[in-house]
């Protein structure tokens, strides 16, 4: 038991199962629902970003079409354990977060000003909190169950060019999503302390 279990709200497997003991998965088997597919969806949403801006944009790959040319634009080590996950998800970012100010906060507009003046802060913003909700995504994953894995290792402007030629998102995550297979694990990679990345000023 360590001091995150002793001071959690949540219960201590569920812990385990969000933070403690998940891991990278790099092989999946199983089956993801729509349905659940959908609630990894609806508890992402919750967590907090940039005027509730929300930027982030989820594409689930289902199609044996569409698995195949998002497996091509993947580094080598990365293709056989996405083209045999139950899942895989595509994230990425609304290059016009900003431009659905209304939608997101209705009744505030006075900041969306700075991003139109600024193409390269709205670019910023957009991305950097997208991935602030990739992080709640691959925790939304682990509640219900299921094992992620995220990857860096592709052509992304391969990938946007095959799923986004509007321009309208940029991707930069690609996660495997289902039951951990077969020799999923490698050994386990050292974390770094309390001590060593925390600090008290």
């Amino acid at each position: 038991m360590t001091i995150a279990h002793e001071e959690a709200v949540i219960d201590s497997a569920a812990v385990d199962a969000i933070f403690a003991q998940a891991r990278t998965a790099n092989s999946f088997t199983g089956e993801v629902t729509e349905e659940q597919a959908q609630a990894i969806y609806e508890l992402t949403k919750f967590g907090p970003t940039a005027f509730n801006s929300q930027p982030l944009r989820v594409t689930y790959v289902r199609s044996d079409e569409a698995r195949a040319t998002l497996v091509d634009a993947l580094s080598k080590g990365n293709r056989a354990k996405t083209a045999s996950a139950p899942l895989v998800a595509i994230l990425s970012y609304d290059t016009d977060w900003a431009g659905k100010w209304d939608n997101f906060l209705p009744g505030y507009n006075a900041p969306k000003a700075m991003y139109d003046a600024d193409p390269g802060l709205a670019a910023a913003t957009g991305n950097n909190n997208a991935h602030l909700q990739a992080g709640y995504f691959i925790l939304a994953v682990r509640s219900l169950g299921f094992a992620a894995g995220p990857m860096t290792g592709a052509d992304f402007n391969a990938i946007d060019a095959a799923f986004f030629p509007a321009g309208d998102q940029k991707s930069f995550l690609v996660v495997n999503i289902g039951q951990p297979g077969e020799d999923a694990w490698g050994e386990a990679k050292p974390k770094f302390s309390y001590s060593e990345a925390v600090r008290t000023v």
